[in-house]
């Protein structure tokens, strides 16, 4: 099992930044790719961005890239996703998630809440 800690989630205006990140913990040696969902009220759960252990594979879904970065650090068992020129179609619930397919989602964290105001 892996648990996933989310953390970096606030209120932010139209235009700002945030960097959310996720520690993971228990069986983290089984070298799993990591990603982020996320879901807005009323819309369907959508995968925003991954990366595979050896960062030989980056997703970012087309409405984000160039405006989020996923990035991992092995050594702390920590995924980043540095979000940047923010604007209000991306307030949702983001969920840190891991696992050994693609997309991974065999372990999800409990969410944590990015709102943009315009």
């Amino acid at each position: 099992q892996v648990q996933l800690v989310e953390s970096g989630g606030g209120l932010v205006q139209a235009g700002g930044s945030l960097r959310l990140s996720c520690a993971a913990s228990g069986r983290t040696s089984s070298r799993y790719s990591m990603g982020w969902f996320r879901q807005a009220p009323g819309k369907e759960r959508e995968f925003v961005a991954g990366i595979s252990w050896s960062r030989s594979v980056i997703y970012n879904r087309d409405s984000v890239k160039g405006r989020f970065t996923i990035s991992r650090d092995n050594a702390k068992n920590t995924v980043f996703l540095q979000m940047n020129s923010l604007d209000s179609e991306d307030t949702a619930v983001y969920y840190c998630t891991a696992g050994n397919k693609w997309p991974p989602n065999d372990y999800w964290g409990q969410g944590t809440q990015v709102t943009v105001s315009s």
